[in-house]
């Protein structure tokens, strides 16, 4: 460790210069003042720029609308979305606060993240650059301490990706599906996914569809946020569909495209899976991901897996499915280090299966078969695993959920809380027409085919969820900070989460840390018994079970 931070002061000292070349940048923003700025406010869920709009229809979700140059969609998201942008702003910094409390810290990772970005701006498209700027104008001055807007919008889209290599773990769990021929009740493709990124749960309060229409490239959409440009899940004009799934990283030196702008780029300007693996074996990456993609048109999918230093492409062969849960599956990685670990070690695998048994039990699967398959709570063979195990297919985390049918321009997003809210229905011909004859206060979505919200919703158990999620942050943070927890509190975790590996395991926590070390053994034992997420969980309930045998 102490090598490799002498590692990064050295290359900070030498690359110095690199951070103000970063930190001086602006991309060509010639006709940027020409550019009207001024949204029209209709309502506080309508707002207008020129042609483009922003509405909040009645599930609490924002549909967008964008068109134009760069600039000019930069501008308008960044004008018609300024309190969303700002919402998430403050959700991000906020979570950074309450993960690095230390002013002193905090002010460490600063130098450290504009350090780390020093040459991401040389990885990112002109375009994209000037999306950025766009956007960024309307930022929250309150952090420009932490780096000017437009550079902090830039790190924002590089944050999913630094987030699960320096952590050396996945920060994101997510799972997704395709399926066609035999496997869909009309034979076309239908693909569904699970993105589990959570940021904190103000992050996730507010979801933004956009349909896009720029002046280059195919008309979109994307299932988003404030200020995000980048493409988590999307889908396009040419029934191309785009989404994305982390892999197993080391941690890098020095960042270079952002995955979420890589996806961006292939929703816009692939019209084939082809094109969308030219438009990938263009671009370096910093960290390891797998996206699908899907093609309507071409009624297939495959996994593109890309790395820093590695390129791979995975397609089934005589079979009518294709599953991914963040592990790799192309020839590529057949012997990689990291691949294999995440295999071995993390749930990703126990996903993969859990997937094929769903899959194998739906002869023919449509729209609503599949969000049924995306809410899923059990482990293999049905077996409790406890809400929030990271092992199921639904981690009860979900920024959100989607499902895709490409062929027919059709696309279902989720609705809050997860993806157990409403799942509401796009028809991709339908918007883009609507938008096209100014439609200003009404909700372009189509309502009569939206997929109902989830029973479980109303069930006692979502409500002891909701609660052990909050008390669960409540005892981690206080242990984190060696405040003692009161022992009625362990009893509260078991009691609203039984099956839980993770709420027998806190609970041991409290007792030893209050020196009940038999109540302790206990429930580590307990928490030995049941579904543990991960190796490195397993090996640390087993640390605890013989630290507290050795106090009785």
């Amino acid at each position: 460790m102490k090598k490799f931070i002498l590692h990064i002061l050295i290359l900070f000292v030498f690359n110095s210069c690199g951070i103000k070349k970063s930190m001086d940048h602006k991309p060509d923003l010639s006709g940027f003042e020409q550019i009207d700025t001024t949204r029209i406010k209709h309502s506080d869920s309508l707002y207008t720029l020129g042609n483009n709009q922003l509405y909040q229809n009645d599930l609490g979700v924002w549909e967008m609308y964008l068109e134009g140059n760069a600039l000019e969609r930069g501008v308008a998201h960044g004008s018609l979305g300024r309190e969303l942008i700002h919402h998430q702003e403050k959700a991000f910094m906020s979570k950074l606060e309450e993960m690095v409390p230390s002013e002193d810290y905090r002010g460490f990772l600063k130098t450290f993240v504009s350090w780390f970005n020093r040459k991401l701006y040389l990885h990112v498209s002109e375009e994209y650059k000037q999306e950025i700027y766009g956007v960024s104008r309307f930022g929250l001055e309150k952090y420009d301490d932490f780096a000017p807007a437009y550079i902090r919008m830039l790190y924002f889209h590089g944050a999913h990706d630094i987030g699960h290599a320096l952590q050396g773990l996945m920060l994101v769990g997510c799972t997704s599906f395709a399926a066609w021929d035999e496997k869909t009740r009309d034979g076309e493709l239908l693909i569904g996914r699970n993105f589990d990124f959570y940021a904190g749960d103000d992050f996730g309060e507010q979801k933004i569809a956009a349909f896009v229409a720029p002046n280059k490239g195919h008309r979109f959409m994307m299932y988003t946020w404030g200020g995000m440009i980048g493409a988590l899940s999307g889908m396009n004009m040419q029934g191309i569909t785009v989404t994305i799934n982390a892999g197993k990283s080391r941690v890098p030196l020095v960042a270079k495209t952002p995955i979420s702008l890589l996806a961006r780029e292939i929703l816009q300007y692939a019209g084939s899976i082809e094109e969308a693996i030219a438009i990938a074996k263009k671009r370096e990456v910093f960290v390891s991901e797998s996206i699908m993609i899907g093609s309507g048109d071409e009624k297939r999918a495959v996994l593109i897996e890309v790395s820093p230093g590695n390129f791979g492409v995975y397609e089934v062969e005589n079979r009518d499915q294709l599953v991914c849960s963040n592990h790799f599956q192309s020839e590529a990685y057949s012997s990689d280090r990291n691949n294999k670990l995440t295999r071995e070690e993390s749930h990703t695998q126990y996903r993969y299966d859990r997937m094929q048994q769903l899959l194998e039990k739906e002869d023919k699967l449509n729209p609503l078969k599949a969000v049924e398959i995306l809410r899923d709570r059990q482990g293999l063979d049905e077996q409790s695993i406890g809400m929030g195990n990271e092992k199921a297919i639904n981690q009860l985390l979900a920024h959100h959920g989607i499902v895709f049918k490409p062929a027919e321009r059709k696309v279902w997003v989720s609705s809050n809380p997860y993806q157990m809210g409403e799942f509401i229905h796009y028809d991709l011909n339908q918007v883009f027409s609507d938008y096209g004859q100014g439609i200003k206060s009404v909700s372009v979505s189509t309502k009569e085919f939206n997929i109902p919200p989830s029973s479980f919703l109303q069930t006692q158990e979502y409500q002891d969820y909701e609660a052990f999620r909050v008390l669960e942050s409540k005892v981690k943070g206080a242990l984190y900070s060696a405040k003692s927890v009161d022992e009625d509190k362990a009893r509260q975790l078991v009691k609203l989460n039984p099956n839980f590996w993770e709420a027998w395991y806190l609970a041991g926590r409290i007792y030893y840390e209050n020196k009940h070390y038999k109540s302790a053994l206990i429930h580590f034992k307990q928490a030995r018994k049941r579904e543990i997420t991960t190796i490195p969980d397993l090996k640390q309930v087993e640390k605890m079970i013989k630290k507290s045998t050795r106090k009785i």
